[in-house]
């Protein structure tokens, strides 16, 4: 099980990103991070791969763990090969370098395993294989996205971290991204999806965090978090209804607290 146990993390010696914050992602489940912009999620997910440091970020607290082996003082190179793997928000490829040459970069640590992980790369995205020897940069949006999640795939992963996987997407993408996650997950790898489009992350998830200012706030079976009326109005954009408002765009002006902030 990968995990992070009342974790604390501080920028720059000055700001307190994350405040005990706990989370689990057992082996081979999917688990939702639901939160604002700006709520510590994407700072969990560089804590748990080792990725603090070139942020100016350090553990002050608390820990992150493997299979109860702490990961706090591993590179990421190590956690890499110790089967962790983060797909950054942004896609961050190499977009000079073909789409075969940005993934056979992430299979630094597995190459033995290069071709078999390739073969099932091209298996789940084929566009990819129509596109092997195209530049990167002149790739759709989504395709990137393809490549960025492919990469992360070469080293065969126990764990995938996926951060704002859908972000900018034509529907029709965020559909086939949701497919692929699931297609990924069956085959046994355990996912940790950080998603702003909380319908679709709740709705393959086993079960759910929400984060908001660096704290876990809610921490509930994904279906009970669809069904759970704060989630429903300050993420999903839905309501009750008693009192008639119809959008997102009224709902985010509206002043009732949270239940959770109470």
């Amino acid at each position: 099980m990968l995990k992070a146990s009342n974790l604390e993390v501080v920028y720059d010696d000055v700001v307190l990103a994350l405040r005990g914050v706990s989370v689990q992602i057992p082996d081979g489940a999917i688990v939702a991070l639901l939160g604002a912009n700006g709520a510590g999620k994407s700072t969990l997910l560089r804590a748990l791969t080792g990725l603090l440091d070139i942020h100016d970020g350090e553990i002050t607290k608390g820990q992150v763990s493997l299979d109860d082996r702490s990961l706090n003082d591993v590179n990421p190179e190590k956690i890499v090969t110790a089967g962790v793997r983060q797909v950054l928000e942004g896609r961050r490829l190499f977009v000079e370098l073909t789409v075969e040459e940005n993934l056979k970069v992430g299979a630094h640590t597995a190459r033995a395993e290069m071709a078999a992980n390739l073969e099932r790369v091209y298996d789940l995205f084929p566009k990819l294989a129509d596109r092997r020897a195209q530049t990167a940069g002149y790739l759709s949006g989504g395709e990137q996205q393809m490549v960025a999640m492919g990469r992360a795939l070469m080293s065969g992963p126990r764990y995938l971290l996926l951060d704002e996987p859908t972000l900018g997407l034509a529907p029709l993408m965020v559909e086939m991204i949701r497919d692929v996650i699931v297609t990924i997950n069956e085959a046994g790898t355990g996912i940790l999806l950080v998603e702003q489009n909380a319908t679709m992350a709740l709705s393959i998830a086993r079960h759910g965090y929400v984060m908001e200012n660096g704290r876990v706030v809610l921490d509930r079976p994904a279906a009970e978090l669809l069904r759970n009326d704060d989630v429903r109005e300050f993420y999903l954009g839905l309501h009750p209804g008693e009192d008639g408002r119809k959008s997102f765009r009224e709902i985010k002006h509206y002043r009732r607290k949270k239940r959770w902030s109470a």
